[in-house]
């Protein structure tokens, strides 16, 4: 196996990605596909004992700025790094593809170079969100598809299904809501309504409709959502974690009493951090393309990639692609299938 990593996209590149790759060849020794600007990535492997690992690079002319749109990302920058990664797993030379660059670049790339999985019309992007439970709630679509149909979030729900249970192991059978304004059927914008009876036809396990507090509960497995909705939840919980972080820090400044507090609760606030820090679980799949695509948050540091390429290792160990298929044939009535 495999993995293109995107060198050249993130804060932090080519460093962090150099880095993250090191990290998880020397623990996995799954191979890794260094796409970038070989000389900058020479420069970046130099400073690490990598001789004997399987890493290998693979030259790229071109680099997908953060702030260029997609469709120019996808049409014109077909020497990118991004583009090139993405290529190996078409013509696969790689199992899975991931990056830490433009978000919008990475998934238009994705859906168009790589491909939809076979039944899928659009792939979505999924995030596990940290509860009060030993356990994530996978949220569902978080940016990649703005405008949906009712067909498309029941392909979410199935997706988000398959991602709860293959890979992050929450439940045998996990449960599955769609958030909405209320949790008494019909309560929800014309979307929701519409989309809730078709979820009561699938063999999901769902129980409803879920509120925006219940992304922490845990009380639920999975969370579908169009990705308008999906990306201001997922900006909103990172500033939100983000402010109370630094409040918590300027309350602790303010009194002699309060640093020696801080002081003692510091093993109980790293495990808190380790809980709800997206480097944990590598960033977010974007479920439903032929191959699998990891796309990680732009401030990946070297542990943020190696995870990444772990979660992309994960989803070709456990063939998650022949996994969803088998779910949406098992679970879809023939109506909502096509």
């Amino acid at each position: 196996m495999y993995i293109a990593l995107d060198a050249m996209g993130g804060d932090y590149a080519p460093f962090s990605n150099v880095e993250g790759a090191v990290l998880f060849a020397s623990e996995f020794n799954i191979g890794v596909y260094l796409v970038g600007n070989k000389e900058l990535i020479e420069k970046e492997l130099s400073k690490f004992n990598y001789k004997n690992l399987p890493i290998e690079i693979v030259h790229s002319d071109e680099v997908i700025e953060m702030d260029e749109p997609p469709s120019v990302a996808v049409r014109k920058k077909r020497k990118s790094s991004m583009h090139i990664a993405a290529r190996l797993v078409r013509e696969g030379k790689a199992s899975a593809f991931v990056s830490a660059g433009n978000t919008g670049a990475a998934m238009a790339i994705s859906k168009f170079v790589v491909g939809s999985a076979e039944g899928i019309e659009r792939p979505g992007i999924a995030v596990a969100f940290p509860t009060k439970k030993e356990k994530p709630t996978v949220l569902i679509d978080v940016g990649a598809n703005v405008d949906c149909r009712p067909r498309h979030l029941i392909y979410f729900a199935v997706m988000g299904y398959t991602y709860a249970k293959e890979i992050l192991k929450i439940n045998d059978n996990p449960n599955v809501g769609i958030l909405s304004i209320g949790e008494e059927e019909g309560k929800g914008n014309d979307l929701v309504k519409d989309t809730y009876p078709l979820l009561k036809m699938t063999k999901l396990n769902f129980i409803g409709n879920a509120e925006g507090r219940d992304i922490f509960t845990g009380d639920f497995d999975v969370i579908v959502c169009d990705g308008f909705v999906g990306n201001i939840v997922l900006k909103t919980s990172e500033s939100l974690g983000s402010i109370i972080v630094e409040m918590i820090k300027n309350e602790v400044k303010k009194s002699l009493l309060s640093k020696v507090g801080a002081a003692l609760m510091i093993p109980a606030l790293k495990r808190f951090k380790r809980k709800a820090d997206f480097a944990e679980y590598g960033g977010a799949p974007l479920l439903g393309t032929k191959g699998t695509c990891i796309i990680t948050h732009g401030r990946a540091d070297g542990r943020a990639i190696k995870n990444a390429l772990k979660a992309a290792s994960d989803f070709e160990k456990t063939h998650f692609n022949d996994k969803l298929k088998e779910n949406i044939d098992n679970l879809l009535p023939e109506e909502l299938k096509g």
